[in-house]
């Protein structure tokens, strides 16, 4: 039997990186972290992992952007971001003073009409290997609500995506994982042959809502990710079934509101944990996993 409350509390290791503890806060939820310092003890946190980053500033998606479901949550962002210098000369400064382990998580964009996504991300790594020092990349190929061309499944492709940001990476690389998907091992296997140093999942899945009384689509991307504890047994589930496949690093993500969901997650094998959805829900409950 593992020592659950001993394993929150014990640094882990993720390619020639040791991380103070498994905790960490998921891209997208707590912005660059400026706005939740009043309420989390940033040096405190086994690792934050900054909102999306890509080359070019985006404005992100239409509103209305975010609506509350059942046990959940359904965002439709767009990974609004100030683009990668923005990042590396305003965001992770603002970090650093904090001494908590920075993570990036950055992305390819795809539109309907082009995809950039495999140039974007030998780019990124390679601005932020040469500019900036980060204690890990997380690769986001899992984006469940920007329109374009849907990559995540294919498996050629993210062991190709995962090599080029690793060959020009000098931080530890996580790749995030899409859970829509029917073969999540297989997406497993493909990016650790890619040279991945460890696994995060799960992201959003995709969801919509309609209001009856205008008979359209809530959101003004339409679809977004849905997020938050109705996810969690889904998340579980991969997590679990990713475990059998490989011995690299799990980050298991996905509806923890509580210690209890942190220990779920380690029974189905993660090493790690990122907090989404309650950073908007109960972020002061963050305080008492440590």
């Amino acid at each position: 039997m593992v020592d659950l409350e001993k394993k929150l509390r014990s640094p882990f290791k993720i390619g020639n990186k040791v991380y103070p503890n498994p905790i960490w806060l998921a891209s997208g939820t707590c912005g660059f972290g400026e706005d939740i310092t009043d309420f989390i003890d940033l040096k405190k946190l086994g690792g934050i992992v900054v909102k999306g980053t890509t080359l070019k500033p985006r404005e992100g998606n239409p509103t209305p952007r975010v609506v509350e479901t059942p046990a959940g949550m359904l965002n439709s962002i767009g990974i609004q971001n100030p683009g990668v210098w923005g990042v590396i000369k305003e965001k992770i400064p603002f970090l650093k003073k904090y001494k908590v382990p920075i993570i990036v998580n950055i992305s390819g964009i795809c539109t309907a009409d082009s995809c950039s996504a495999m140039s974007d991300f030998e780019e990124l790594a390679k601005i932020i290997a040469d500019n900036v020092e980060v204690d890990g990349i997380e690769i986001n190929v899992s984006c469940p609500n920007v329109t374009g061309k849907n990559l995540a499944n294919n498996m050629l492709w993210l062991e190709k995506v995962v090599a080029v940001v690793k060959k020009n990476s000098k931080a530890p690389v996580i790749t995030k994982l899409s859970p829509n998907t029917a073969d999540i091992t297989g997406m497993a296997k493909a990016v650790e042959n890619g040279g991945t140093d460890a696994i995060s999942l799960i992201n959003a899945l995709l969801g919509m809502k309609i209001d009856v009384k205008t008979q359209q689509p809530v959101l003004g991307n339409k679809m977004g990710g849905l997020s938050g504890p109705a996810i969690r047994p889904v998340a579980i589930r991969m997590v679990y079934q990713v475990r059998q496949v490989t011995k690299l690093p799990i980050i298991g993500i996905g509806g923890i509101i509580c210690k209890e969901d942190i220990f779920e997650f380690f029974c189905a094998g993660a090493d790690a944990v990122q907090l989404g959805t309650m950073n908007f829900v109960d972020i002061n409950q963050i305080n008492s996993f440590f």
